[in-house]
């Protein structure tokens, strides 16, 4: 009890297991993405203190099996302090083996009773730290107790998706790495009762057919996964989706960042066959569970909006002097009352904690993204604040830009960022990925810079608009508009090993000088 355990596992089954395990004893757990390298998971092992790591072989990605005990092996290693490291076999690899620190999960699992008492812990008894990255580099390890964390997570998963656990087969296509995978794989969905489906793999593996196969093969009814995921399918084209029959799917999630309309309406229409709800959830590593969102059946959706703060939870937008703005107004999105699920302080620091959430707006937590009210006061997420860009004055948000070009049929995907820039102060500069039937000219060029002037005014056009392959994402979909601003200001490039492919920014930066800038 009391102890902190690293979980480092693909998505398998013995990843829930591992997690609900600690929480039966009262160990924290802290669970680092799979994915992550070998100085990311040490760094959390020393932050967090670790004595266990819970690891396996490897797992299987776009087919083959990929080495994760190497990765371990090195974390370990540098941290120092870790007494055993339990180790899942799943792919059946040869493994570095040290006899005195490693164990096999299937050895010791083995031999154990069937029955076990849980222990009775505390409301505010930690139940899990989860790394976000911070904007010095430093990851904050975000604590969350037991108690609130577990009443809101179940809440707001049977409310938002009107869960009927009885008959509905729930699909969550995060990673159990991040904190949806905490809150609608783990906690939420077992707490009340769901069948879902896990998966480990990929959405191209072995055909871009294939979460729509599992959709069809086990008759999900509810799905939640990214925007980014689903502008990918769009790219991918209207006829994959069309061959399978997603007919049982009756409600539709949308998580990470916020959902442009134009992917929404895709959603809806080509996966939802234009008759199921979609929700738009916004919350964070740091609130826990869901705080903004449509209720199905209860809210008139609008595309792209996350719209009212569920009840019990206490949004708004406020202005540089905290004042609370107007329908039809922008600012800062803030939380003004607490709530069950929110974060406690950030592992080992409580200042950072102060100084990260509370300094900015006196009593009023500050979530870090911008977000808009709308003529009937829904609210509209902009993305993060650092990701709103200062053109001539005035305030733009990336997200609004990239909405424009994904707005235009030639364009599947958009990464904006604002680049240093003598004249304006930032300068937009795009990053885009053009439908298969789209030619890479001149021409195409000018036309998506005048079609994001006439969407959102002049002052709104990209500077520079750059085609690309590929966009660099980390492998939760996330897109680096930090690596981005790096290369449109000639820099050197930042950390990368979040990416899921680093040789993505080679692509970019090889197109760089060739690219016209525009006056």
């Amino acid at each position: 009890k009391g102890d902190r355990v690293a979980v480092y596992l693909p998505m398998i089954p013995e990843a829930a297991v591992a997690m609900l395990a600690c929480a039966r004893i009262g160990a924290a757990h802290s669970v680092v993405f799979g994915g992550f390298s070998a100085d990311a998971l040490a760094t959390r092992i020393q932050d967090a203190d670790a004595k266990v790591v819970i690891t396996s072989d490897g797992g299987y990605r776009r087919g083959k099996p990929s080495a994760l005990k190497p990765a371990v092996d090195e974390a370990v290693t540098k941290a120092g302090n870790v007494e055993h490291v339990l180790v899942v076999q799943r792919t059946g690899q040869e493994v570095a083996w040290d006899a005195d620190r490693d164990v096999w999960w299937h050895e010791i699992v083995g031999r154990q009773s069937a029955e076990h008492t849980p222990g009775a812990f505390g409301a505010e008894h930690p139940l899990f730290i989860l790394y976000t990255s911070g904007t010095t580099g430093k990851p904050k390890g975000i604590l969350h107790t037991s108690g609130g964390y577990l009443t809101q997570a179940a809440y707001t998963h049977h409310a938002v998706f009107d869960l009927k656990p009885e008959t509905d087969v729930y699909w969550c296509t995060a990673d159990v790495g991040w904190v949806t995978g905490h809150s609608y794989i783990v906690y939420g969905p077992l707490a009340n009762g769901a069948t879902q489906v896990m998966y480990e793999g990929t959405p191209d593996t072995p055909h871009q057919g294939r979460f729509w196969e599992i959709v069809q093969k086990y008759g999900v009814t509810i799905l939640y996964t990214a925007p980014t995921a689903i502008r990918t399918f769009m790219k991918w084209g209207d006829d994959i989706p069309a061959k399978f029959d997603l007919s049982s799917l009756r409600v539709l999630g949308s998580v990470g960042e916020p959902i442009n309309p134009e992917a929404w309406i895709w959603y809806r229409k080509h996966i939802g066959g234009d008759r199921t709800p979609v929700v738009d959830t916004w919350w964070q590593t740091e609130t826990g569970a869901m705080m903004i969102s449509p209720l199905p059946g209860v809210t008139h959706t609008k595309p792209g909006s996350a719209q009212t703060p569920l009840p019990g939870i206490s949004a708004t937008v406020v202005d540089d002097e905290a004042g609370e703005v107007p329908d039809g107004g922008g600012g800062y999105l803030v939380l003004t009352e607490p709530w069950p699920s929110m974060l406690r302080t950030i592992w080992g620091d409580d200042q950072r904690f102060l100084d990260t959430y509370w300094s900015r707006f006196e009593g009023k937590y500050f979530a870090g993204d911008g977000a808009k009210k709308d003529d009937d006061g829904d609210i509209w997420l902009l993305g993060r604040v650092d990701d709103v860009m200062l053109v001539s004055g005035h305030n733009i948000s990336t997200t609004e830009v990239e909405s424009a070009l994904v707005s235009h049929p030639s364009v599947a995907e958009a990464a904006v960022v604002g680049a240093a820039d003598e004249t304006t102060g930032q300068a937009i500069v795009a990053f885009v990925i053009l439908r298969g039937t789209a030619a890479e000219t001149e021409t195409l060029v000018a036309e998506l810079r005048n079609h994001v002037g006439t969407t959102l005014g002049p002052i709104a056009k990209p500077k520079r608009i750059l085609p690309v392959a590929e966009l660099p994402k980390t492998r939760s979909g996330k897109i680096m508009r930090r690596l981005l601003r790096d290369i449109a200001e000639n820099r050197e490039l930042g950390d990368v090993t979040t990416l899921t492919d680093s040789t993505v920014m080679d692509l970019i930066q090889a197109k760089l000088p060739a690219a016209p800038s525009e006056d």
